[in-house]
């Protein structure tokens, strides 16, 4: 019995939540509504690929190697296997979480450091999954001067999240002023 009101406070800052979404839509000009729109999409295939991914990885861990007997976890390549496909989820969370940011509108539309966190991460995957032993060693190379690369960028541009979110306040002040 006492769930009773909880459930129905929950239902009203439920339809707190989706009235003020929908004032914040109206007050949206038309390209923000489309940014919006395409967000929404994204986020939607984005979250069927993740889902996708997740299945397969379950699929292959449980029945393929688990179930079959198979599964040796000393054995490099299904080491590699395996945490390529994880790291290929987290890939792909981390660009779902890149473009809910961009939805909820706190920051500019490209999150330089949130780009280069998904490269680093591709590459990383990209080690892992690697045969050093059949690898050619330009190829290496090339692998060793993009995670670096990608790291300089990243420590060279570290300070851009602080700096939004310290004018974040500012910004948010001055858009209420502005619509009152």
């Amino acid at each position: 019995m006492s769930q009773g009101p909880k459930i129905k406070a929950s239902q009203e800052s439920q339809r707190d939540v989706w009235s003020a979404a929908g004032r914040e839509w109206r007050r949206l000009p038309i390209y923000e509504k489309f940014e919006q729109a395409v967000v929404y999409v994204l986020t939607g295939l984005i979250a069927v690929v993740v889902v996708a991914a997740v299945w397969n990885l379950l699929t292959t861990v449980i029945g393929g190697l688990i179930l079959s007997g198979s599964f040796d976890p000393t054995d490099h390549r299904v080491f590699q296997s395996v945490f390529g496909m994880i790291l290929t989820v987290i890939i792909a969370l981390e660009f779902k979480r890149s473009i809910l940011v961009i939805g909820e509108r706190q920051f500019g539309i490209v999150q330089v450091r949130a780009v280069i966190l998904i490269g680093l991460l591709a590459i990383v995957r990209k080690v892992i999954i690697l045969d050093l032993g059949e690898i050619e060693p330009d190829k290496l190379f090339a692998l060793a001067a993009g995670s670096l690369a990608l790291g300089i960028v990243y420590w060279l541009v570290r300070d851009q999240d602080r700096k939004e979110r310290e004018e974040l306040p500012a910004r948010q002040e001055d858009q209420n002023q502005t619509i009152s």
